[in-house]
């Protein structure tokens, strides 16, 4: 048998451990509370291991770099598309090339979505995607005239990449990041779960602030690929159980013997549990039958393959409760935004992607029988201004969103539209819109629906008592 060299081994050992997005234990704090049991769903039939009929899952995608969301949902009525158009310049799509909408309830507007969304629209106009209109980052409620005599408080360093996307996925903008959202949610809910051999909340592109909690880690799961259809446990780097079982055992009995310092006894934990996590994500996978439903193939497309996936694996799993976080970049649209063919633009690409991929979820969801029980909802790190920089959009503020699932009151737009006028009433300037709905209550709303209780929603969202909405009506 090779032997690795012990610097060499315990350097793979190290990456493999930081690859499984273990290492957020480290800062494990303490126990918050457990939520209330939610009403029953639909059952999974027909799967390889059928999830509990109270399953629900939670599915994040990060649009990241900055979503042009102005170019999403687009005013379609003369006046409006006028001051659009007017606005936007180079960026504005065709009045022609839209996808009309008519949401069930209106504020006397009428709006259109990218042409490129047309999976979107079909699931719109079916009841089962809504629209959140200008979501972001609120300390507080802010109005434009409070904006401009700095009279609230307000998000530092807004605009920022890094800071704007840490704010998003903790939903606590005055203090420094500790923990996400999502990472919040997964704690309270985590007793609902019979069985913790493989953590709740996975990630199928890397570290993230959204599920980093006080208990629960979030585990890094390879999308699927070509070579791995359904995706799985990210493994040790050329220490692999398939090659060599011996070294492999070797390696979890080192891992789980007793350390007298602190700094290894930790690093020992971890490792353990990330094997023990890949191991028990490998055989439950193994189990799960072979889906119909045909997905994309593209970077979005295929980490909710995966995703979908695991949640049919969730019974094998003994999970009741999920959070998923998917990401896709490209989003930071300052030049090439748009083409004369507003199919080749590099926007139009992205939100191509989205749309289809996000279609196929759902399909997948009604082919396991567990549509009613997974909500899949994007977020970013912010919207761009609805002016152009000639060739793109810049960094904005508000923006809009998706909400995706059989539990949603679809076909909606949900939240306040902003006035397509720069420096209307709603505009901090070059079309920045001030949010008019802040991300506690946009997450607040999945929360509730995901099972955490009214006493323990200022646990998951700390700042909710600072708006009038704890639930903004989007999910059944």
């Amino acid at each position: 048998m090779n032997v690795l060299p012990r610097r060499q081994f315990i350097g793979q050992c190290c990456a493999a451990v930081g690859a499984t997005g273990m290492i957020s234990a480290l800062s494990a704090l303490r126990a918050t509370a457990a939520a209330a049991s939610i009403p029953s769903g639909s059952q999974l039939p027909g799967t390889a291991a059928d999830v509990a009929s109270d399953y629900r899952a939670l599915v994040c995608i990060f649009l990241n770099g900055g979503n042009d969301s102005s170019n999403l949902i687009i005013p379609y009525d003369s006046s409006g598309y006028a001051a659009y158009a007017s606005a936007r310049t180079a960026l504005a799509l065709p009045q022609s090339s839209l996808l009309p909408i008519q949401p069930r309830t209106s504020d006397g507007r009428v709006f259109g979505l990218h042409p490129s969304t047309g999976e979107l629209k079909n699931l719109f106009d079916g009841g089962k995607l809504a629209l959140l209109a200008n979501v972001g980052t609120l300390v507080e409620p802010t109005t434009q005239a409070q904006y401009r005599a700095q009279s609230v408080k307000l998000p530092p360093q807004l605009f920022s990449h890094n800071d704007q996307q840490a704010q998003w996925q903790s939903s606590i903008p005055d203090q420094p990041f500790r923990t996400g959202w999502g990472g919040r949610m997964a704690d309270l809910v985590n007793a609902l779960n019979t069985n913790n051999a493989v953590s709740m909340s996975m990630t199928l592109n890397g570290v993230n602030s959204f599920q980093v909690g006080n208990l629960i880690s979030q585990l890094s799961v390879q999308p699927a690929s070509a070579a791995s259809p359904k995706g799985g446990p990210v493994a040790f780097a050329r220490i692999n159980g398939g090659n060599n079982p011996n070294r492999y055992q070797a390696q979890k009995d080192l891992f789980a013997s007793p350390q007298a310092n602190l700094f290894g006894a930790a690093f020992g934990t971890l490792s353990s549990n990330a094997i023990g996590n890949s191991d028990a994500l490998a055989s439950a996978l193994g189990t799960t039958s072979t889906l119909g439903t045909t997905f994309p193939n593209t970077t979005l497309g295929n980490q909710l393959k995966s995703i979908a996936y695991l949640i049919s694996a969730a019974g094998t799993l003994k999970l009741k409760r999920q959070v998923f976080f998917a990401r896709i970049g490209g989003f930071d649209t300052h030049a090439d935004q748009v083409d004369a063919d507003v199919s080749l633009g590099a926007h139009a690409g992205l939100l191509q992607q989205v749309s289809q991929a996000m279609n196929a979820f759902y399909n997948a969801t009604i082919e396991l029988g567990c549509a009613n029980q997974v909500t899949t909802f994007t977020a970013s790190d912010f919207g761009r201004t609805f002016t152009s920089n000639g060739d793109g959009s810049d960094h904005g503020w508000g923006g809009h969103h998706l909400v995706l699932g059989g539990a949603v009151r679809g076909g909606d737009i949900y939240g306040r539209m902003p006035s397509p006028v720069v420096n209307g009433a709603d505009d901090t300037g070059l079309g920045r819109w001030i949010p008019s709905t802040s991300v506690d209550e946009y997450g607040a709303t999945l929360a509730r629906w995901f099972g955490v209780s009214e006493t323990n929603l200022p646990v998951a969202f700390p700042n909710i008592g600072r708006f009038a909405k704890s639930n903004l009506g989007f999910l059944a």
